[in-house]
């Protein structure tokens, strides 16, 4: 059975052969003998099954088959270059890929902030980011199709490794007029009668809510269901409901007391935010500044969101 892949070396070889038309100076530009480059191209056409040059003395030249051939090893030596080049480039400083996976709540109000610094140590590496809720993140890190995922902690999965960021806390948020706030507390004998404004009741997020209210004993009858953060906090702002959100996506609000925040219930209900990644896989320096950066960018964040319940419980 013939063997139908052709050795790169006697590819070149043959180029090499068919540009300078003489086996001595084909032999001198790749740092062969003259032999080896005779049996490079003997094995070739014994391959092809056909003959490649005719032979005139020192000189060659190519016979009908052979420029037919010529075509596709000019091709094929054309791409091997580009293939080492893009390896090249790849091991220069700056350079490469960074594939990034997150919720479309860490999309604005983390990225941002770390793809900025980022961008200035590593100028040159394309990076693309597939936002999407936790169910996606997970398909997309075990398909290997990112590298990264910004995201809440899985739970029993053993495919993938986890670098815990930050922890934070989901609370109610409601403003100022609303006769909770006026009393500093949760109301529990009103509770069915409020309407509950939500962040897509698919996420992986309101699952852990839910469990989290069946356990204290508290309703979830009256759900409005929205697919942003700041629609979640105008609705509230307005009067239209409770929210339930992390006190860091409202820093501002709570601030400034156009929101105020209260406890979910007896029992806090915690969250812990990080870097997903494929568990064996050694991560780039590249994947590792950007770990770092989220680790800088998150833990600041989280601060502010403590720091802005704790003076409006003040």
């Amino acid at each position: 059975m013939k063997n139908n892949t052709f050795d790169t070396r006697q590819l070149l070889a043959f180029a090499t052969l068919a540009r300078l038309g003489s086996f001595t100076r084909a032999a001198q530009e790749l740092f062969l003998t003259q032999s080896a480059i005779s049996h490079a191209i003997k094995a070739l056409e014994e391959q092809a099954g056909c003959r490649l040059f005719e032979r005139a003395g020192r000189r060659v030249a190519l016979t009908q088959s052979g420029e037919q051939f010529l075509r596709h090893v000019d091709k094929i030596l054309a791409e091997m270059k580009s293939a080492r080049r893009g390896l090249d480039e790849l091991s220069r400083w700056g350079h490469g890929r960074l594939r990034v996976g997150a919720s479309t709540t860490a999309c604005q109000y983390i990225l941002p902030t770390v793809l900025r610094e980022f961008k200035q140590s590593f100028p040159k590496c394309v990076i693309t980011i597939d936002p999407g809720d936790h169910a996606r993140q997970m398909d997309l890190l075990l398909n290997n199709r990112i590298d990264l995922a910004l995201m809440l902690e899985p739970e029993g999965q053993k495919e993938l490794t986890f670098v815990p960021l930050f922890g934070d806390e989901m609370r109610l948020l409601v403003a100022p007029g609303h006769p909770w706030a006026r009393a500093g507390r949760v109301q529990r004998d009103n509770f069915e009668e409020q309407t509950l404004i939500v962040y897509n009741h698919t996420s992986y997020t309101f699952r852990l809510v839910k469990e989290h209210f069946s356990a204290e004993g508290l309703p979830l009858n009256n759900i409005l269901e929205l697919g942003s953060m700041d629609a979640i906090k105008e609705l509230v702002k307005i009067g239209l409901g409770v929210g339930i959100l992390a006190p860091w996506v409202a820093v501002a609000e709570l601030a400034s007391g156009a929101l105020v925040s209260l406890p979910l219930g007896k029992h806090k209900l915690r969250r812990q935010w990080g870097i997903g990644h494929l568990r064996g896989r050694r991560l780039s320096l590249g994947e590792e500044t950007f770990v770092g950066l989220c680790k800088s960018v998150t833990h600041e964040l989280a601060g502010r969101g403590v720091s802005a319940v704790s003076a409006a419980a003040s």
